[in-house]
């Protein structure tokens, strides 16, 4: 960077802004969102020590405010069960948040117990020592399977005068008047002269990544008529990419006998990791791998997926490019109850920018869906479901991102159902049942980007009349879906759409 490009700090024109993004070349993911960064360290560290066997070591800075969130202990179990001695944590513990003291104040001993039951080794440098400093981040190096942690006692704004060392209120403002000119005497009188030259240590070796795979379709062997669960579909297409390339890889949520990510996790079990119930963890982890030059597809079922969205969220500031599948989706599910139900996903997913979602309705589609995924760079979601559903497709039969299936009764029908997934077996026995009326049933399958100019068509041959069935809330879901992009023809005029 040019030296004048700092004083655009956090400005508005800037992509120097308050928090880092990868708008910034040397930046590999977003952390403004507390509680992020630790998890995402682990899934460097996860990657380079497991599936790149590389000697790197990783270090992760956070603040002792930070250590509320419960994804940062997420982070470190995950860390601890899987031996990463290539990550090592720093606890800057200046005793502030943002708005009052942190909930440990400036009691380090207290966060030593923490993390050393979380079987961290801790170290602890008090004082502003920066040899001892300097020397403990040498010594994290020597524990092969154990993560570490250092503790750094600090002052906020050290040295920077009575008005501000060791004061709350001073998270985040900009320095005026004569205390900035405190500040910056402090700064200056750190340095050997002003004219001294701070150069990095020039790395042993410079890790280029290569680009990303161009996967194949494998071959299918499925007959029309039989019933497969789409969750078992994803399972087998899932190993049968990773089988192809060495750059996918699985991390699932405790549930890959449900998500059927087991089948991988047996074939290619140096490319998985078990993420325990911890979805926060799982996508920060995901977000971390991706980093690093591989393809991660993280599983659980749709509902866990809404407790890790600020994850996502984060994920698609960062343009990750991993991969989220969710089973057990919607009331179809039935007999584990209302809390087992995922009926928000489709909304939480759909307003992620630039994401992708698939809701393949056989195993045809579901497995095609899956290698589409694993081809487009970005985050995309597959909604699988849990029951057994009959092949509609033949193995050949093709899919793409944003288009839909037809399935026509006649040229003059009476209305358009719009369906996916579990709900469009639902509406192709409505079909049957009613075909003297006739009715033109629609596979979503790309529930986005929407195929707008198809249903479009459809609906308008069937005088503008739409039904859209769906296993989850109206708010956010199909529904809202196609009554935004499709009304813009039929009309709420005649009152036809529904």
């Amino acid at each position: 960077m040019k030296k004048e490009d700092l004083l655009n700090l956090r400005k508005i024109d800037s992509d120097l802004e308050g928090h880092p993004t990868p708008r910034l070349p040397f930046v590999d993911v977003a952390t403004g969102s507390l509680g992020q960064g630790l998890s995402a360290a682990a899934g460097m560290a996860y990657a380079a020590k497991y599936f790149e066997k590389r000697p790197v070591h990783f270090f992760c800075i956070c603040g002792d405010g930070e250590m509320s969130e419960g994804s940062c202990w997420e982070a470190l179990l995950f860390s601890w069960k899987h031996k990463l001695g290539n990550l090592t944590l720093i606890v800057d513990m200046n005793k502030f948040g943002q708005s009052e003291e942190a909930p440990h104040g400036d009691d380090h001993a207290t966060m030593k117990k923490k993390l050393e039951s979380f079987k961290a080794k801790v170290f602890v440098v008090v004082d502003h020592d920066i040899g001892k400093l300097v020397d403990t981040l040498g010594r994290v190096r020597n524990f092969s399977d154990q993560v570490t942690a250092i503790i750094v006692k600090t002052l906020k704004g050290k040295s920077f005068g009575d008005n501000i060392e060791d004061k709350p209120n001073w998270h985040g403002k900009a320095l005026t008047g004569e205390d900035a000119k405190t500040v910056v005497e402090s700064l200056k009188k750190t340095l050997q002269s002003e004219e001294t030259k701070l150069e990095p240590l020039k790395p042993s070796e410079l890790v280029v990544k290569e680009p990303l795979p161009t996967l194949k379709f494998p071959t299918l062997n499925y007959n029309k008529g039989e019933k497969v669960a789409t969750r078992s579909a994803y399972g087998t297409a899932l190993k049968a990419i990773g089988i192809q390339s060495n750059r996918i890889m699985a991390i699932d949520a405790d549930t890959k006998n449900s998500t059927m990510t087991i089948d991988f996790a047996q074939e290619c079990k140096e490319r998985y990791a078990e993420g325990f119930i911890a979805e926060q963890n799982m996508i920060g982890v995901a977000v971390g791998v991706q980093a690093r030059g591989y393809i991660p597809f993280a599983s659980t079922f749709a509902v866990f997926h809404t407790r890790a969205f600020d994850f996502i969220r984060m994920a698609a500031i960062s343009m990750a490019n991993i991969k989220l599948v969710g089973s057990h989706a919607g009331v179809h599910i039935g007999q584990d109850g209302p809390s087992q139900m995922g009926l928000e996903d489709l909304a939480m997913m759909r307003s992620i920018p630039g994401s992708v979602i698939f809701y393949p309705s056989d195993a045809v589609s579901c497995e095609k869906s899956v290698v589409l995924a694993a081809n487009h760079k970005g985050i995309v979601y597959i909604r699988t479901t849990r029951g057994n559903t009959p092949v509609v497709y033949a193995n050949e039969e093709t899919f793409e991102i944003g288009k839909c299936k037809v399935h026509k009764a006649g040229d003059k029908p009476a209305v358009t159902v719009v369906a996916a997934g579990i709900t469009f077996h639902e509406a192709l026995k409505a079909q049957e049942e009613l075909k003297e009326e006739g009715i033109t049933v629609i596979d979503l399958f790309s529930v986005k980007p929407l195929d707008a100019d198809t249903i479009y068509k459809c609906a308008k041959a069937s005088n503008g009349k739409i039904l859209t069935v769906e296993d989850h809330f109206k708010e956010g879901g199909i529904y809202g879906k196609c009554l935004t992009n499709v009304n813009r023809g039929c009309g709420r005029s005649n009152g036809k759409i529904s």
